[in-house]
C-alpha cells in the first residue's frame, strides 16, 4: 500500500471518530454538517451547503464531463435501547470501531471522502466527480438528497455508499404506503339495514394477498403487498360504514410506483390514496461500466430489499460499501477498522477502471 492510500486510510479513520461523537439524527445533522465543512475548509476543497447537505466537486472539474455522483449520509436513527455502550463515545476494541453510525453509514461516507480525496487534484479524469453527504437519508426526508439533487446540476452516475460487504446491489425496492377506505352505509345490526363496509374491505384485501403482478425482476422478484393495519366499527351493533386499512407495497425495478398504483386502483373498489410515490425502485444495467468495473474486482451483483438514497436519485446507481448491513440500527453498532481500509481501496479501483 502506498503512502498516500495509508494516509487517507488514517484521516478517514479519524473522521469517522469525530462523527460519532456529534449526534446527528435525521433532521438534526448540524454538527456534523458543520464537522464535514471544516474538513473540506481545511485541506483547501471549495465545498457548498445547502441545509444540511454538503457536497464538493473535483478541483479541475470541466463543465463539459458528465459527473459521477458519490453519495453516502452523515444522519443517523436513534440509539437501539440494546446500547451497553456509549453510542457517542468512540471505541476501539479488537479491531472493531464501535459508534452510532459506525456502520450505517459513517464508514461508507468517510471512505468515499477518502476516495474523492484521492483523485480529487487530477488533472486527467474522464469525469468529475461530486461528493455529496447527504441529509435524512433515515427518514427519506425531503430536505435531503432530494433537496440537494436540485442544486447540484446533472450527474450521469452514482455510487451510494451503504453497507453492503463490499458487494454491488444493482437493484433496491421502492415503497408506497397506501391507505385504504371501503365506505359502505351504517345500520343497525340486527336489522337487514346497511351496507357493511369490512365485507367491501376484506374483497379487496383478499385481491391485495393474492393478486401476482405480471412482470418478476430478475434481481427483487414480484412486487410485494402486505396488509398491515385496520380499522372498523364503533359498537357491536351497528353495522360500520367505514373499514380503513394501510397496505405496504415493496416495488421493483420492473415497475415505478405510479404504475404499480395505476395497476391497483384498476382492480379494487375501495378508495386508494398513496402516502408519497416518490421513493421509487432503482435499477442500473449490468453491462454498465461501473458494474463490470466492480465485478473484475470481485464484487457480487444482489438486488436488495431495503432502501437508500437510491430511492430519490433519477440516474443509474449502484450501492455498495464497506460493513455489514445486519449491524444497521443494531445495538453496540461497529464497524471492522480494516473494514475501512478495504472500502477505500475499493472505490478507488472502482473508479479506476472508468476514469
Amino acid at each position: 500500500m502506498n503512502k498516500e492510500i495509508a494516509y487517507l486510510i488514517e484521516e478517514a479513520t479519524a473522521l469517522l471518530k469525530e462523527m460519532i461523537a456529534l449526534p446527528s439524527f435525521s433532521k438534526e445533522e448540524n454538527d456534523t454538517a458543520d464537522l464535514l465543512c471544516r474538513f473540506f475548509n481545511e485541506r483547501g476543497v471549495a465545498y457548498e451547503r445547502i441545509g444540511n447537505n454538503v457536497w464538493a466537486y473535483n478541483k479541475y472539474k470541466n463543465e463539459t464531463k458528465p459527473c459521477i455522483l458519490l453519495n453516502s449520509h452523515h444522519d443517523t436513527v436513534k440509539p437501539n435501547p440494546g446500547y451497553t455502550k456509549d453510542p457517542f463515545t468512540p471505541i476501539i476494541e479488537e479491531g472493531k470501531l464501535y459508534g452510532l453510525g459506525s456502520n450505517d453509514a459513517g464508514g461508507c461516507l468517510v471512505s468515499l471522502i477518502a476516495t474523492f480525496l484521492y483523485y480529487y487534484d487530477r488533472q486527467d479524469l474522464r469525469y468529475n466527480l461530486c461528493l455529496l453527504a447527504s441529509a435524512e437519508e433515515e427518514i427519506s426526508g425531503k430536505n435531503g438528497i432530494e433537496e440537494a439533487m436540485r442544486h447540484i446540476g446533472m450527474m450521469d452516475f452514482a455510487i451510494v455508499g451503504e453497507p453492503t460487504l463490499l458487494n454491488m446491489a444493482v437493484a433496491e425496492k421502492g415503497l408506497m404506503v397506501l391507505d385504504c377506505e371501503a365506505v359502505g352505509l351504517a345500520g343497525h345490526a340486527a336489522r337487514e339495514e346497511g351496507d357493511n363496509a369490512i365485507y367491501k374491505a376484506m374483497e379487496a384485501i383478499n385481491w391485495f394477498r393474492t393478486f401476482q403482478f405480471p412482470k418478476v425482476s430478475s434481481f427483487l422478484g414480484p412486487v410485494k403487498m402486505s396488509v398491515t393495519v385496520i380499522n372498523a366499527g364503533t359498537q357491536h351493533n351497528v353495522v360500520p360504514a367505514s373499514c380503513t386499512f394501510v397496505v405496504d407495497v415493496r416495488t421493483t425495478d420492473v415497475y415505478n410506483n405510479q404504475e404499480v398504483l395505476d395497476i391497483i386502483r384498476q382492480h379494487v373498489s375501495v378508495e386508494v390514496n398513496p402516502r408519497s410515490t416518490r421513493l421509487n425502485p432503482s435499477t442500473i444495467a449490468v453491462d454498465h461500466p461501473i458494474v463490470l468495473s466492480g465485478l473484475e474486482l470481485g464484487a457480487q451483483t444482489f438486488g436488495s430489499p431495503t432502501m437508500s438514497d437510491q430511492a430519490l436519485l433519477t440516474i443509474p446507481s449502484i450501492k455498495a460499501g464497506p460493513g455489514d448491513s445486519a449491524r444497521s440500527h443494531s445495538a453496540n453498532e461497529f464497524i471492522f477498522l480494516n473494514e475501512i481500509e478495504q472500502g477505500i481501496v475499493f472505490y478507488i479501483n472502482l473508479l479506476q477502471k472508468v476514469l
